[in-house]
């Protein structure tokens, strides 16, 4: 076999004028930059505008940067050692501008020229009368850079780098060096009619202008024109494989519903909203299709899912299958057991639990039962997962906050069933922005419960300050001379188990003395399970009222009675964190309620987050408030973040463009899903690269 021809973007990055093997290998280690390819595709995070020169009589606050024409007249070094500064005198004759390093002193000394003229550049601060710029930006004043008018690129670098006088502008003039023979070398990787479709740049000048821009549109076009495609590759991926598992993984076909009639007409204690009978109807249309289902069911916390997916079992247990529901933590799997056992118990239903706590006596009669099929549903975590748990016919997966679980890890589960994949039913209590939903999941079909069960009514979200703390306890003692219970929440301190666990214990002992009429529990992560289990239970027995926990009590915990939620430290927590904590209650009759407790110093992001929760508890608005703040990566979950290996899309902004990106793509699949046609050449060419590249989806070449 002859051996794949080396293009352009696979030349090593040393090999680049003014790199050479040292500096190679440096990128290499500091940013995965190892060919021309990864270099051209390191695209900048900002540019800073140099089209304009400011004057140093025209500065003012809040300015965030100014370019400025003069000279050097002085510099001198002040103080010793740690504490030693380097301060110039900078004048471009309409006032004297002060210019100051901390680090790199002697790098800088050596550097200035005296009586030299620059262009400085930086964000200018005001000290009574006088202008200062710190670590200023430098250039020499030169014929060709004194009017200005072009936008320097801005890129990302480490503390290494900067030590090797790798800096954003060294970056910059490697890139220019390589776009002046690369340009003729990318190929176009979107077909003609989807440019013209959407008035896109060419990815020659997208390439170049992401780097260069000669303006501000240019730099506009460049960046919306890489978004585009980034997203098209990205839900290329995606709908091309729920394709070929809908044409290539047959499904088990589950007609018969004696079972689930019966459950349905005498067993089911409750009406179901319409919302949870429009997502059966959407997974019964898949599990009777004769293909594999592989369905993500959203839900906010307390919508109903459980319920789903039971009826969802029965389907399965009605055609002479069973069923597995697999939890990331031992708390919701026993949460999810005690829910499905109630009603396993009424039909009849052989149903167990299978954790890390279950022993090896207890594993070989779950084992031989699951073998011969007198077990009929599994609850468990990871344990499930282990080579000695086999089916006699596994027909149904349902996996609970799938993100915390590994691709390799789900893949195992299916494999529990040789003749035919088992349907698959994904469930989250974590609201998925629709974006983040399309990107994450988009192999997936999608069905939203977006309704409470009736008789539930809205939690009421309040914001106190520390200064209404002896108001906040006289109405926690009024709900528990009512009957009620009360969760009090400490933040977890990362940084420090010990200190989350003392600042857990100061709050039961202040909370103590504030209800010594009362019992308390208390709950955190370093107990072992065997206590907090211990701990839940005396508080879902109604022998304490009011439980003092970290945010171990997160998901899993379900006390009806409970009508409470008080969060101390709210400004600690992330948005969905509070979300799902307030999820704890509310889930009875009763009218219950979320305090948020903070200090009255909050900064901007804070004041939003808090504010969002006082003012919706729909779960789906507040993950879109969630995802502007924080960004895909860190609601995904790390096992996620191949995923979302996006280098210029952004899905808390771009969620119009990969609409239409997603709209395009199932377009071009339904009309010509083997990419024959001449038009459609460039993504089959694109897409056989990235394979045999085994590279990321926004390959150049």
């Amino acid at each position: 076999m002859s051996e794949r021809r080396i293009s352009f973007f696979d030349t090593k990055i040393e090999y680049l004028k003014g790199v050479g093997p040292s500096k190679g290998e440096i990128l290499n280690k500091e940013l995965n930059i190892f060919t021309f390819g990864d270099l051209i595709e390191y695209y900048p995070f900002r540019h800073e505008d140099r089209t304009q020169f400011h004057r140093i009589c025209d500065l003012h606050d809040g300015m965030f940067a100014a370019q400025i024409k003069g000279r050097l007249r002085s510099w001198e070094k002040i103080g010793e050692g740690a504490k030693a500064r380097l301060v110039g005198q900078f004048t471009d004759g309409t006032g004297v501008l002060e210019l100051t390093w901390f680090q790199g002193i002697t790098w800088v000394e050596k550097n200035l020229r005296l009586q030299g003229d620059y262009i400085v550049y930086g964000k200018p601060s005001s000290f009574g009368s006088k202008w200062q710029i710190t670590h200023p930006d430098m250039d020499v004043l030169t014929a060709e850079n004194e009017r200005g008018g072009y936008f320097q690129p801005v890129y990302s670098l480490t503390d290494k780098l900067r030590k090797k006088y790798i800096d954003s502008k060294q970056i910059s003039r490697w890139m220019r060096t390589l776009l002046e023979s690369a340009v003729t070398n990318i190929r176009e990787t979107l077909p003609a009619p989807l440019v013209q479709k959407f008035r896109l740049i060419s990815k020659q000048e997208a390439i170049y202008h992401i780097h260069l821009p000669l303006n501000q549109e240019a730099l506009r076009q460049a960046q919306r024109r890489l978004k585009f495609e980034e997203l098209f590759y990205n839900q290329f991926r995606l709908i091309k494989q729920k394709l070929i598992r809908r044409h290539d993984y047959a499904g088990q076909v589950f007609d018969k519903t004696k079972l689930l009639t019966d459950f349905y007409q005498n067993y089911l204690p409750f009406d179901l909203t319409n919302a949870q009978k429009k997502v059966i109807r959407e997974i019964f249309h898949d599990m009777r299709s004769g293909k594999q289902m592989n369905r993500l069911l959203q839900g906010d916390v307390g919508s109903g899912k459980t319920i789903v997916a039971f009826i969802t079992m029965l389907l399965a247990l009605d055609n002479d299958a069973q069923a597995c529901l697999m939890a990331p933590t031992e708390i919701l799997s026993d949460q999810h057991y005690t829910g499905l056992k109630k009603f396993a118990d009424l039909m009849g239903l052989k149903i167990v639990e299978l954790t890390g706590s279950v022993g090896k006596k207890q594993r070989r009669i779950i084992d031989a039962g699951l073998l011969d099929g007198s077990i009929n549903i599994i609850v468990g975590t990871h344990a499930l997962l282990e080579d000695h748990v086999q089916f006699k016919n596994l027909g149904l997966c349902v996996i609970d906050e799938q993100h915390r679980f590994g691709v390799a890890q789900r893949a195992k589960l299916w494999e529990k069933n040789q003749n035919f994949r088992p349907h698959i039913l994904v469930m989250t209590a974590t609201p998925i922005p629709r974006t983040l939903a399309m990107t994450l999941y988009g192999d997936l079909d999608i069905s939203i419960i977006d309704e409470l069960p009736k008789g539930r009514k809205p939690i009421k979200t309040l914001h106190k300050y520390d200064s209404d703390r002896l108001r906040v306890f006289e109405f926690l003692r009024s709900e528990i001379q009512k009957g009620r219970q009360v969760y009090i929440v400490y933040p977890l301190i990362e940084e420090s188990e010990t200190m989350t666990v003392k600042n857990l214990m100061d709050g039961y002992e202040s909370i103590a003395r504030a209800f010594p009429e009362y019992a308390l529990s208390i709950v955190h992560g370093k107990m072992g399970w065997k206590e907090k289990d211990y701990e839940m239970q005396r508080f879902k027995n109604k022998e304490t009222e009011i439980l003092v926990a970290t945010t171990v009590i997160e998901v899993g915990v379900d006390v009806p009675n409970a009508s409470v939620m008080l969060i101390e430290s709210a400004n600690r927590f992330g948005l969905s964190q509070l979300h799902q904590l307030r999820g704890r209650v509310g889930r009875g009759a009763e009218q219950s309620y979320c305090i948020l407790m903070t200090d009255h110093k909050l900064g901007k992001d804070t004041r939003l987050r808090i504010d969002t929760m006082v003012r919706t508890n729909n779960g789906f608005e507040i993950s879109e408030v969630d995802l502007s703040l924080r960004g895909p990566g860190d609601m995904a979950g790390t096992q996620q973040s191949g995923m979302l290996d996006l280098k210029v899309a952004d899905l808390a902004k771009d969620g119009e463009i990969l609409k239409y990106a997603r709209e395009a793509v199932m377009e071009i699949l339904d009309n010509d899903p083997e990419l024959e046609s001449t038009e459609n050449q460039p993504i089959k060419q694109h897409v056989n690269a990235l394979r045999s590249n085994e590279t990321n989806w926004s390959r150049i070449s």
